[in-house]
């Protein structure tokens, strides 16, 4: 038996991970940091092959990990997460300072970070696992908790990318409620959600046949957090 739930019993934190190229940055979102030994410090980190942040570890060798806090807006963890740095600047209209290694470091929801310089890549199929020495680590708000991705996924009721280390493909969905036909599906633009009426929110309390309209107010994308204005109609 193969029950990958079984894996969400293990504890990751929420960190977005920045490297630089030339004179262009990108970061993402990752839960696959850890430490590996003490002396000297040292870190391992799985990420994509496909993300351009890997493009840039390749290139320069380096990188940082900036450790979010539990109070990080779903909004900030979409624009890292589910954005594409080949579409737009992650890093406008943040705050952040460029460490030693000369790779960004995120201020904005971090409660510490850390620089490191990669010491060997390992090829693992769909990702690498860069193995890297900590150069310089820090402690920017000791009074927040970390957000563990269990928070993320419990609490907040955050989804995972299908190029994150740790997703698994969810369950079929409920299906439309019988009598309830013909309503139209709606795009969240900053991520490609699709909220889909027959399927609804259920693990936000929104029941399958909610039309879009008639989600609340306050309802946001599931998956980035954008609010209800930033949605389209999908065209038949």
């Amino acid at each position: 038996m193969l029950d990958l739930e079984a894996l969400f019993k293990l504890s990751y934190g929420m960190c977005i991970v920045s490297s630089k190229k030339g004179n262009r940055f990108n970061g993402c979102i990752v839960n696959t940091v850890f430490q590996l030994v003490p002396e000297p410090p040292m870190v391992a980190m799985s990420l994509n092959i496909q993300s351009l942040t890997h493009e840039y570890i390749a290139d320069s060798k380096v990188f940082t990990v900036s450790i979010l806090s539990q109070e990080t807006p779903m909004l900030f963890i979409g624009k890292f997460g589910f954005r594409s740095g080949k579409e737009i600047d992650k890093f406008e209209q943040i705050n952040f300072k460029i460490g030693q290694t000369g790779s960004p470091i995120v201020l904005d929801n971090t409660v510490g970070f850390i620089e490191a310089e990669v010491a060997q890549s390992i090829d693992v199929v769909t990702h690498t696992l860069f193995i890297a020495k900590i150069v310089a680590c820090e402690t920017l708000d000791g009074g927040k908790e970390p957000m563990t991705y269990a928070y993320y996924r419990d609490i907040k009721h955050g989804r995972t990318p299908k190029t994150a280390a740790t997703y698994i493909r969810e369950k079929p969905a409920a299906k439309l409620k019988e009598g309830i036909t013909n309503m139209k599906k709606y795009k969240c633009l900053m991520c490609g959600y699709i909220y889909d009426p027959e399927v609804g929110d259920p693990d936000n309390d929104v029941e399958a046949g909610t039309a879009f309209e008639d989600l609340p107010d306050d309802w946001v994308c599931p998956e980035c957090g954008a609010g209800k204005d930033e949605f389209e109609l999908v065209e038949d």
